[in-house]
């Protein structure tokens, strides 16, 4: 399968201030707050929805198709994409915005102060996928991730008129989505993708109960955090399948992109919706036990040990005919 991956490309600016910022606050002096704060230290960290996703499905061997927009600042984080079996041909370059970013600082009770710098990511409205099909001749599916909310409705417009399979991610910008755009976006969805918090929030938006929207997709896929993962369809018995024990709980960013990418890499490589489930199950589990999005490696050996330990003989060999 030929599967682009619509989204957000960000880099992370994330420093640590060894104070509390409570102690740097004068009560009655909040209407004009000025404040400069002396770091320790600057991780900086590749990142957005689209990269990680496409990040993880390079790993597995399935070279997706990156589509987003990022600015000339982009060279290097192009470079590490294309290394790791990511296609980034279909990448808009700004020529007068920096690629989006994100710079927070946490202090000594992990209270954070952050901004986002949307930058580049307002271009990906501007991009269109037929120009992205006719290069690759043909896509098979298009996940439309979290981006500039106009470039979400678009692509999911130009699938719809082009005839192009399409998954829905809404994940972060939901919570700034009104339910007519939700409705829009998920209407006719092969895959609708969303954590359990995500899956209340699109029923509360649309007014539409959980059946109503099981009727307007042909498959809705919903993230459970430790529990796994359940997948449904209307007339079907639901899919549930676990996660593999973790070694350490290290950070859980980045975890969701990284089911996404094993989900997807199984549909690529054409195993049922259980075995696809199972590698993004481990695939998000690599990443809980890693720093950063995209800091993990999978190591086929050691992806597979673990995975037949979780999921069985018959499960594993099937897929390692993948992997290997």
């Amino acid at each position: 399968m030929r599967i682009a991956v619509t989204g957000s490309i960000a880099t992370d600016h994330l420093m640590t201030f060894p104070g509390r910022f409570a102690d740097q606050l004068v009560a009655d002096q909040l209407h004009t707050v000025s404040l400069s704060f002396l770091v320790d230290n600057l991780d900086v960290r590749r990142g957005g929805v689209g990269a990680n996703i496409c990040f993880g499905m390079g790993q597995l061997g399935t070279r997706p198709i990156l589509v987003g927009a990022a600015g000339s600042d982009f060279d290097e984080y192009r470079a590490w994409l294309d290394r790791h079996g990511v296609d980034t041909n279909s990448v808009r370059i700004s020529e007068v915005l920096h690629t989006a970013r994100f710079v927070c600082t946490t202090d000594a009770d992990h209270n954070q102060i952050g901004s986002f710098y949307t930058g580049a990511m307002s271009e990906a409205r501007q991009i269109e996928l037929q120009s992205v099909a006719e290069r690759v001749g043909g896509l098979d599916l298009v996940l439309i991730g979290a981006d500039d909310p106009e470039a979400m409705l678009r692509h999911t417009e130009e699938c719809r008129t082009r005839g192009i399979p399409f998954a829905a991610d809404f994940s972060q910008q939901i919570a700034r989505m009104s339910g007519d755009d939700i409705r829009t976006l998920l209407e006719g969805a092969k895959y609708l993708f969303s954590n359990e918090y995500e899956k209340g929030l699109i029923e509360s938006k649309t007014g539409w109960s959980d059946e109503e929207i099981l009727g307007k997709v042909d498959y809705r896929v919903t993230t459970l955090g430790s529990r796994g993962v359940r997948i449904e369809r209307v007339g079907e018995g639901a899919i549930e399948v676990g996660c593999p024990e973790e070694d350490a709980k290290v950070d859980p960013t980045g975890v969701g992109d990284a089911f996404r990418a094993g989900f997807l890499s199984g549909l690529s490589w054409g195993v049922g919706h259980e075995r696809a489930a199972q590698v993004g199950c481990m695939l998000a589990t690599l990443v809980i036990e890693t720093l950063g999005t995209q800091e993990y490696q999978l190591r086929r050996a050691h992806f597979m040990d673990r995975f037949t330990k979780a999921y069985g003989t018959d499960a594993a060999d099937e897929v390692r005919t993948h992997l290997s």
